[in-house]
């Protein structure tokens, strides 16, 4: 049985106000925002003045609100809002996966002791509905893997560089002008957005939450001509790739890194601003899931699925970490990376177990070989200041 929502909305950006003009036009949820809080009071909106408030409080003590709806940039805010809305007894929708990444492990728990609900379907891959999949579809411990592109910005960027032949920095300028990449791309392209969501998925797909500076994450801001050269010549592409990879009944390991793909991989033929996840079971074999994963209305249409679910009092269970053994977080797993470096310098930051291929060149180098995550976790934060470039090659 539904019941009649009264959203408290926190944020009117882009998705804020592609959410509310989706609620003008849903037939499947008894659902209003009542209050809208925003942080600019000069900003000319769309909405008349006597819907926005510029204190939080007003909706996290309003008793007519019954579901606040979090989609601001800040993660420590968000956090704050959340926390507080959930002990309140607020259920809460959110889309911020920087916080979630950072204070899942705790929210879960508070969620628990006030017996309300948090969603957040809308933070990893837009319009995909991965997380509630896992979390429902996928309920069962026969998942070996996820392998998916969650990041739409710098997926649309490696494409612009494989099927137009631009460079990176073109690509990238394209990206920032069509509003796909921020006008600080980091977060993006240096593989952090990706961490986040691979953080919340993992958490569904097999119950344990790891903390984001215990997973390798890296980019593609250091891309280069010759990276291009060597996938090219090999009939593969880059892509930013998140991977979640069961080792075996015990553990698990998570990283985020450009990877060499070949024709024959699901994931080849994503391209542009789109996600892809494919997910792999013991029994099942691979499944693909294909879609927006960022922009107004895709994340505004999961930001409602959520709203929509919340009228059926629908809440995660956590299925993995109540019902299944704790499998743990591993990083000794060995990987297969190309690495193209400059100097020898930046070479013996690299502790390889087995190298299988070289390349000496006047203007560049390269080695193939393997090498343990745990050792690329100890070099993470310098890897941007070198010139290199690594990519991981599945075996």
């Amino acid at each position: 049985m539904q019941h009649k929502i009264n959203i408290g909305l926190f944020g009117y950006g882009v998705v804020g106000e592609s959410l509310y003009h989706v609620l003008q036009y849903s037939k499947t949820v008894d659902a209003a925002v009542s209050k809208i809080c925003v942080k600019q009071k000069d900003k000319k909106r769309s909405l008349p003045e006597n819907k926005f408030s510029f204190n939080k409080e007003d909706i996290i003590n309003d008793k007519e609100i019954n579901l606040v709806v979090e989609l601001i940039d800040d993660a420590e805010e968000a956090y704050d809002i959340v926390k507080k809305c959930l002990i309140n007894k607020k259920a809460v929708v959110s889309g911020n996966k920087k916080m979630l990444a950072y204070h899942l492990d705790e929210l879960i728990e508070l969620q628990k002791e006030t017996e309300t609900a948090l969603l957040y379907d809308a933070s990893a891959c837009g319009s995909i509905p991965v997380i509630r999949n896992i979390e429902e579809y996928y309920d069962n411990d026969l998942l070996k893997s996820v392998t998916g592109i969650l990041n739409g910005s710098s997926n649309f960027i490696l494409s612009r560089i494989f099927n137009d032949r631009l460079d990176y920095q073109t690509a990238l300028k394209q990206a920032q002008d069509l509003g796909f990449a921020e006008s600080n791309p980091s977060l993006d392209v240096d593989g952090f957005d990706s961490l986040y969501k691979l953080i919340i998925i993992a958490t569904h797909a097999l119950g344990t939450f790891v903390k984001p500076e215990e997973i390798f994450n890296y980019g593609i801001a250091n891309i280069q001509q010759s990276d291009i050269q060597f996938a090219r010549e090999k009939g593969l592409k880059i892509k930013l790739v998140a991977q979640l990879l069961k080792l075996n009944n015990e553990s698990f390991t998570l990283f985020v890194i450009p990877r060499l793909v070949s024709s024959e991989k699901y994931i080849y033929n994503v391209e542009d601003e789109y996600n892809g996840v494919v997910i792999q079971g013991e029994f099942y074999g691979k499944q693909f899931m294909f879609g927006k994963g960022a922009g107004g209305f895709p994340t505004g249409s999961a930001v409602l699925s959520d709203i929509t679910a919340r009228s059926h009092h629908y809440k995660y269970e956590y299925k993995k970490q109540k019902y299944f053994k704790k499998v743990d977080y591993k990083t000794n797993h060995k990987i297969k990376i190309y690495l193209r470096y400059h100097n020898l310098v930046d070479l013996s930051y690299f502790e390889f177990e087995k190298i299988t291929e070289k390349y000496s060149g006047q203007e560049y180098n390269y080695v193939v070989g393997n090498i343990k995550l745990e050792n690329l976790i100890k070099i993470k934060s310098i890897l941007p200041k070198l010139n290199v470039f690594l990519a991981y090659i599945k075996e």
